[in-house]
């Protein structure tokens, strides 16, 4: 059994870090906890909390998985270098058995100010689009204009057209942007209680869909470096391989 879902995020590390990054990590959780039955993932032996050294700074990095019906695996990370360097990821893994997209959500900060935040719902089906209903309720979204929208890398062509990738330039966009990320957790969770498990043959297609997710989010090499600097290129490959982005079992 969880204990208190308000422990599952350690205050030790989480109080240290940028405010948007405190505030996001404790909504992920209250949205976990509101709308989905909730289990413990079992992360690999010694992954659960790490402390390494950057380039002369102390790397602390914390992770938090869950489990439900509907996911085989919610994964929360928070990770600060120092005193330059706050680090926010998150992923939602979908059971094949479910229609469902990846629920993703990154927050980079560097000395106080927000340099990179990313959210996205990223299609898992064959024709890597959203089904009509996520499509609905996104669309319904107001609009929102933000003065520093971000240029996706090469490699992304796993993310939806509403995936959202911004600079933060001010609090009033840093308090939007958690908005918007609440609002698509909200959708996705909703989406996911309400779905129906999908034919043998419509599992096997979204398992290669979430294969392709990860294989592509596997080659991010900014996060591979800096694993790398701090642990090895061994440790690094184990990480990305086994706890930010495993490959879903057949």
């Amino acid at each position: 059994m969880i204990k208190t879902l308000e422990q599952t995020v350690s205050p030790s590390l989480k109080e240290q870090q940028h405010p948007l990054i405190r505030q996001l990590a404790d909504s992920i959780i209250a949205h976990w906890q509101r709308y989905l039955d909730l289990s413990p993932y079992e992360l690999p032996a010694g992954l659960g909390y790490v402390e390494g050294r950057l380039e002369g700074e102390k790397l602390t990095i914390e992770n938090r998985c869950y489990q439900s019906p509907q996911f085989r695996k919610m994964h929360l990370e928070l990770a600060k270098v120092g005193e330059t360097l706050d680090i926010l990821h998150c992923v939602m893994f979908p059971k094949p058995e479910y229609p469902l997209p990846m629920f993703g959500c990154d927050i980079v900060a560097g000395r106080g100010a927000i340099s990179a935040a990313i959210v996205d719902l990223s299609p898992t089906n064959s024709q890597r689009t959203l089904s009509q209903t996520y499509h609905k309720a996104l669309c319904a979204l107001p609009k929102i204009q933000f003065s520093q929208p971000r240029d996706l890398p090469q490699w992304a062509d796993i993310f939806s057209e509403f995936c959202l990738f911004i600079r933060p330039h001010t609090p009033e966009e840093e308090a939007l942007f958690l908005t918007r990320v609440e609002a698509f957790l909200t959708i996705h969770c909703q989406a996911a209680i309400n779905s129906k498990i999908v034919s043998s043959q419509e599992q096997e297609l979204y398992l290669a869909g979430q294969r392709y997710y990860c294989t592509k989010q596997q080659k991010n090499d900014k996060t591979r470096r800096v694993l790398e600097k701090a642990f090895g290129a061994d440790w690094a490959e184990h990480y990305m391989t086994s706890v930010l982005f495993d490959l879903p079992l057949a």
